[in-house]
């Protein structure tokens, strides 16, 4: 049975009085002016944080996630609004998870992710580190708000819309090992997001989904074209289609038996669009001018417009699992647009370089914050990491994780030196503060 929308709006803990807002306005609110929310100013998308000014930032990934999200929600309402009515569908509850769907992404994007799932798991906490889970868990306990609850008490239909992953972790299920929305400390908050919810994603929850993979596939490869980086005219060579189309399906998890000859179809599409469009933009080496990057900014806007325009909401009563709808050519081409950045970006071997570094230094803070506290916390963390300690459960590698998790990559990189006598720093630094 669908949520009411008194049962939508309801928070656990209730603490703010109202204001001129309604409720969903608020969630946005709050998350958008959370030091979490700032901190991915300082946190890698593709390539690290601060190496040039041409690259997203995490945080500007997530505006632009937010951006997508809400105009996706504004289009399924302006053309369906009794059917959005009927399933719940809000654009303020869309743009608000859009806002916290990367929030529990910890310094140096996924491998980050990886290594600190591994610690977690390594020092006997099978719940291991989701940063979908993270994200969770900052709205729901690590953010500070108020001064007797914890996290930013979000409404229902919010928290269910953050969960990408409606379920905690399974071991025994591949499909609930990979990832998952929160962890078992949280299961409480997790259980009053999803009472009474259907049994898979909210429709809002699969439009941030979706607002994702749009924002990601499209405004990644404006980064890189402008680099220089994208051969288009091999990208786009029917000799070099095979290859795409099977590392794509390869990535695809649970791929339809289709899958090679949808991905064969999507491609050609792109080729059709993009060529017979900006050709002369993909054709010529990038150098900034006036009319190249009216272009790309043209390119952007196409895309992403066929994007939001092949998404609609499938009526209560329709059969199958999922509340919206994307045209499979469509959805096939943004995998198609993912693959490419995988193929040229993130397999560079500078970025894998990087990499290598990251671990070490990940690896080393997680190392010395478990060793250091076992009694409570390090007396050298920053000041505003230490309650911490009270949200962990006495779980040492949750603390860690924690920890290192709210760390921008600047902070991690100077509080490893420290550490690790690399560099002196300033005793004025906040870090050691």
């Amino acid at each position: 049975m669908p949520w009411t929308d008194e049962d939508r709006g309801r928070r656990r803990h209730n603490v703010a009085r109202d204001d001129q807002r309604d409720p969903f306005e608020r969630d946005r609110d709050r998350i958008l002016y959370s030091s979490a929310f700032r901190r991915l100013s300082g946190i890698t998308q593709i390539v690290r944080a601060g190496e040039a000014d041409v690259f997203h930032t995490r945080e500007q990934h997530t505006i632009k996630v937010a951006q997508v999200g809400r105009r996706l929600a504004q289009n399924c309402v302006k053309r369906s609004p009794d059917i959005c009515t009927a399933v719940g569908l809000h654009p303020e509850v869309v743009e608000a998870a859009c806002l916290a769907h990367d929030l529990g992404h910890p310094p140096f994007g996924h491998i980050g992710e990886d290594i600190l799932n591994r610690l977690v798991q390594d020092n006997d906490d099978i719940d291991g580190f989701e940063g979908n889970a993270q994200s969770f868990r900052i709205v729901t306990k690590l953010a500070v708000r108020f001064e007797h609850v914890a996290g930013l008490d979000l409404t229902r239909a919010t928290l269910a819309a953050c969960l990408k992953y409606p379920w905690l972790r399974d071991p025994q299920r591949s499909d609930r090992s990979r990832k998952w929305g929160a962890y078992t400390i949280d299961r409480e908050d997790f259980e009053f997001a999803r009472e009474g919810a259907i049994q898979g994603k909210t429709p809002e929850a699969e439009l941030m989904d979706w607002a994702d993979d749009i924002a990601y596939s499209v405004h990644d490869l404006e980064d890189f074209h402008r680099c220089g980086v994208l051969p288009w005219q091999n990208i786009l060579n029917e000799s070099h289609h095979e290859e795409l189309v099977r590392k794509t399906t390869n990535s695809w998890f649970n791929a339809p038996l289709d899958a090679g000859g949808r991905l064969r179809g999507a491609l050609r599409n792109l080729e059709h669009l993009l060529m017979g469009l900006f050709e002369d933009l993909l054709t010529r080496p990038y150098e900034g001018s006036r009319d190249q990057r009216r272009q790309l900014r043209s390119m952007t806007s196409v895309l992403i417009g066929r994007y939001i325009n092949a998404t609609s909401v499938k009526s209560p009563s329709a059969s199958g699992d999922d509340s919206i709808i994307i045209g499979k050519e469509e959805a096939d081409e943004v995998r198609i647009l993912k693959q490419i950045t995988r193929d040229y970006i993130i397999s560079n071997p500078s970025l894998a370089a990087q990499q290598k570094g990251h671990k070490r230094i990940l690896e080393s803070l997680f190392k010395s914050i478990l060793e250091d506290s076992s009694g409570g916390p390090p007396p050298y963390l920053p000041r505003r990491l230490v309650y911490l300690w009270d949200y962990a459960g006495a779980r040492s590698a949750r603390f860690a994780a924690d920890c290192v998790a709210s760390l921008t990559e600047a902070e991690a990189v100077g509080l490893h030196g420290r550490l690790q006598g690399l560099s002196s720093g300033s005793v004025l630094d906040p870090i050691v503060r």
